[in-house]
Formats: C-alpha cells, structure tokens, sequence
C-alpha cells in the first residue's frame, strides 16, 4: 500500500486506531515533519497530525531561503549564526533540488546599517561561523563591480558592496519532502486530522482524540509521548492540555512578501539591502517569470490562520523597493501575488519585532506534552534532534526494556527526491529527463521545473505522463495530467488547494497564468479522487478564495 496516497487514508486512520505509537507528533509544517523524520529514523513507531495540510500555516509562507540569519550578527546571537549556517550546507546536502545556491547582493549605501569595513567584517565572520567552503566565500565589490553586478541600484548611493550565497529553498515543497522521506522511513503522517482533546491516565498524557475534518469523525490514538510542533498554535495546543501559560509564551509576528513580474523589476541577481530610515532590510529575490520582494516584521495579534497582507504592508514594501530601485517605479496595481506568514517567536518583554530571537525553546507540562516553538526554517533538524534527544530519553527511563538511538541519524538522510551527489549531478538528470521526454513532445522548461519541484520523482510523472499519451495532443496538458495525478496518489493531495498552493507554489508564482488553468485542473483532480459536482464546486470556491486573497490588501 502507497502509504501517502490521498486515496489510502480510511486504511490509514484504521491502523492509527489499531496501534499503540512511541511518539505522536502534533503539527504538519516542517519542524513537525524534521521531527517526524527524526524520530523514524531512529526506529521509533511515529505518528504526526496536521489539522490542515501539510506546510499550511508558516512552512509555506516564509522568505523561502535557507539562510544562515546575516541580521543576527547585529544581534551578537553568534551561536544562531553558526548553527544556522552549519545546517544551510547540511538542508542542501540532503535535498538539492529544492535548495539551490544563491548568490546574494549586500550594497552598502550612504546612510546604511553598515559601512564597508562592517559589512567586510559581518561577511567574513558569517563565512567563518558556518564553515563555508571557499568557492563560496565573500567577496567584497568596488561601487562600479556593485553596479555591474546589479545595474538596476540607486546609482547616486551606491559605495560599493558584498557578495555572498545563501540557498534559496521553496519551503512548502520542502516540507512535503520531509514527511515523504518520515513515511519511507515507517512513519504514518496525516493531514486534514485536527487535534481536539489529550486521554490521560494518572495525570499523564497517553494519548489523543482527533477528528478527521474530511469526514468529521473522530477517533483514539494511544502513545509514549506526544509532542506539539503546531508552530503559532503551539500555545492553543498547551490550553487543550490545560496548561497554565505562566512562563515563556508566543509572541507572533507577520512577515509580507509582494511577487512582481520579472519585467517590472528585472534584477539580474538576488539583493539583501537595507530599508531607508529604519533598522530593517528586505531581500528581493529574481525568480523564472517574477521577482519576489519582503519581508515586513510587524506584531500580530489576529487569526492565526489567516494573516493576511494590508494595504500598509504593500506600501512599506514598495517604498522601500522604489528606494533602492527608483528606475522602475513599482505601484501596486504591478503585485500579481502575495502572502503573509506568522513567525512564532518566544515572548521577551520589551523587544520590538526584529529584535526578538529566533533561537527555539522547548516547554515541558506536568503532564508530560512537549512543545516546542521558535526557531528557523534553516533549522528544522537541530531543533528536531534537540526534541527527540529529550523524548528518547523520557521514553526509556519511563520504559527500560526500550533502546533508541541516543544521537540523530538525520544528518546524512536525504529527503524524498533528493537523490543528487551534486549540483552537477542534478543537472546531468535534468539534461537526462528532457532528452527523454522528446518522444512525447514535453517542453525542456517545464521537465526542468519538475526536477526542481520532485527531483528524482519526476521518474514516476513522466513515467505517467507516457502512460497517457496520446490520449490528449497537447504535451504541456499531459504534463499537467501527470503532475496531478502524482500529487493525489503520491503526495496526499485531497484539494485544489492543496496542489496550486503547497505542492506546485502556482498560486504565488504563476498566478496570471491560473485563471484559465485552474478550472481544467478540477476536473482532473475531482475525477480522480471521485468529487460530486457539489464537492467540485466547493473546491473551486474554496481555492477561489485564497486567489482573490493574495491582491485583496485589506
């Protein structure tokens, strides 16, 4: 049995209900799914819940870099900094069609955070901390090689500049890659099962209730030990557990990113500069068909699950882009897309927004639930390990007939799909791929997106996609057939949503494109997973909703 096929769930909740697990794991972004892979690979019966999709709150919505945290040098937080750099080439070992190498722009201007020798200094101590390896070390700019390198910044304030890498990553596909990879490993990962209430036995956690939202039933499952990794929820999560909030706390914060044509803003390399008159900076980061700017740090105090991008946020974003790039004059009416993210940060009392630490912190109740809460994207797996050293522990004191792996095994697993011993590697597939695909007319670009959304998976959707032809003339459409096809049977994909916003990134990246694309895609997805006209029709409805949402700027 295919154990993440949407099609394969009532089997699924069946054995969740007929096992005993050593470790549940509330929460489907990518901390959850770090964890999930964690626990599995240390032969640990695993079980995680997303209550939504997998990625659906602050996984898909994030810079979507795999970065080592440059602005928390000012911080003096030298230790984040080497942690997070560290684990930047650790994510791109492990899943290199999906984090790819970056390389980032940091002009220094008249009237900036830094001057040259800081920012020379900042570089070379970011480079030293993470162990970067010496092709991809600093490199400082002379005002004319910094115009060079981007003609399209203010030329009249322009110093000079540093050149350094980053990863540049799409966090939802690599969450999904992550659970794929905990599934392979024996975990059982299900999305759309919202937590609802704990079981207890002598005052300590021993299980959970949670419902199904597909079919609104609701079942038992029982465990060693349950960690909650629900990200902006993890404190919603302690009060189900009645736990009293008297400690550390989360402080949620809302980070906006604007998408805009290529042609409108058509950087020939990625750039991280500062915002006039404020302590922040922005990445603009160039992408295929567009180029995608953010982000904004502002106290949130709203639904959590639906933050959503305001007419102010767009403002600030754009004047500090015209800024920095006054030659193209960026309003409003040129966003084709945008999101806004929830950053669950720890409370310390005093701090403005940027000024609080991204460091993550673990919280034990007395009834024995573990959560955990802060961190990075870049850091998914350290926080991960930290949260599984500390369970394998309680598990075996609790159980001394039981023996897991004291130390991670993750550091060497590659995700699903991530199956490249190089960058060159990946190319020579990509290369591979298209020469193949000839025979059914396949567009070379779209193989090489599929290779960078499925890595070594595109095996099995261009094998569907010859399985399928030539039941349609047209290549680019057989693509799509295939694409959905693979994201129902093979990715858990119950809703459009699920597939244009969190498999494929559609809806942020190719939004002009969807209008005439979407209503095809439904049909395709509803005829296989056996959707009635009135479950079609609240699936385009629904997905509707989110399209009008990223312009809607409130």
């Amino acid at each position: 049995m295919n154990r993440f096929s949407a099609l394969n769930r009532p089997a699924l909740i069946n054995e969740l209900k007929e096992n005993e697990y050593d470790v549940l794991i509330i929460g489907g972004g990518v901390t959850g799914a770090g964890i999930a892979l964690d626990a599995a690979t240390r032969g640990m019966k695993t079980a995680l819940f997303e209550m939504k999709d997998f990625a659906w709150g602050t996984s898909s919505r994030s810079t979507k870099l795999i970065h080592g945290g440059l602005r928390y040098l000012k911080q003096f937080e030298l230790g984040l900094v080497r942690e997070v750099g560290t684990e930047r080439a650790i994510v791109h070992q492990n899943a290199r069609h999906i984090v790819l190498p970056e390389k980032m722009l940091l002009p220094i201007v008249e009237g900036g955070s830094l001057g040259g020798f800081m920012t020379s200094m900042g570089l070379w101590v970011y480079d030293f901390l993470a162990g970067v390896d010496d092709d991809e070390k600093r490199k400082m700019l002379s005002k004319d090689k910094t115009l060079a390198s981007e003609p399209l910044l203010r030329k009249d304030i322009v110093k000079g500049g540093g050149l350094y890498f980053e990863y540049r990553s799409d966090d939802a596909r690599l969450t999904i890659e992550i659970v794929k990879k905990a599934v392979e490993q024996g975990a059982l990962c299900l999305n759309y099962s919202k937590v609802i209430k704990f079981l207890y036995k002598n005052n300590k956690i021993e299980g959970l209730v949670f419902e199904d939202t597909l079919t609104g039933i609701q079942h038992e499952v029982k465990a060693k030990r349950i960690i909650n990794a629900t990200g902006p929820w993890v404190d919603k999560v302690r009060k189900i557990d009645e736990e009293k909030l008297n400690g550390k706390k989360l402080h949620l914060t809302k980070g906006v990113h604007l998408v805009i044509p290529y042609e409108k803003l058509p950087l020939q390399q990625s750039v991280y500069f500062d915002v006039e008159n404020d302590s922040r900076m922005i990445f603009a980061i160039p992408r295929g068909k567009i180029t995608y700017v953010g982000t904004t740090d502002t106290n949130y105090s709203g639904k959590t699950g639906h933050p959503q991008t305001t007419l102010a946020d767009v403002e600030y974003v754009l004047e500090a882009v015209n800024f920095m790039f006054p030659q193209n004059k960026i309003t409003v009416e040129d966003v084709v897309s945008s999101w806004a993210g929830l950053r669950p940060l720890i409370h310390e009392e005093g701090k403005d927004p940027s000024e609080l630490s991204r460091k993550d912190e673990i919280f034990l109740s007395d009834n024995g639930l573990v959560s955990i809460a802060g961190g990075k994207l870049t850091g998914y797996r350290k926080m991960a390990e930290r949260v599984m050293d500390l369970v394998v522990q309680q598990i075996e004191k609790a159980h001394p007939d039981l023996d897991f792996p004291d130390r991670c095994q993750t550091k060497n697993v590659r995700v699903s799909g991530g199956d490249f011993e190089s960058q060159e590697a990946l190319f020579q597939y990509i290369e591979k791929k298209q020469g193949e695909c000839t025979q059914i007319q396949a567009p070379p670009a779209i193989i090489k997106d599929l290779v960078f959304k499925y890595g070594t998976n595109t095996d099995i959707i261009i094998e569907r996609a010859f399985e399928i032809y030539p039941e349609t003339d047209d290549p680019v459409r057989r693509l799509h057939l295939a694409e959905v096809w693979y994201g129902v049977h093979f990715e858990m994909c119950h809703s459009l949503s699920d597939y244009l916003i969190r498999r494929t990134g559609r809806l942020y990246f190719e939004r002009p494109e969807l209008e005439k694309l979407y209503p095809f895609l439904a049909d395709v997805m509803g005829e296989i997973l056996q959707w009635t006209e009135e479950e079609k029709e609240k699936q385009l409805k629904d997905f509707e909703k989110s399209y009008a949402e990223v312009l809607d700027f409130c």
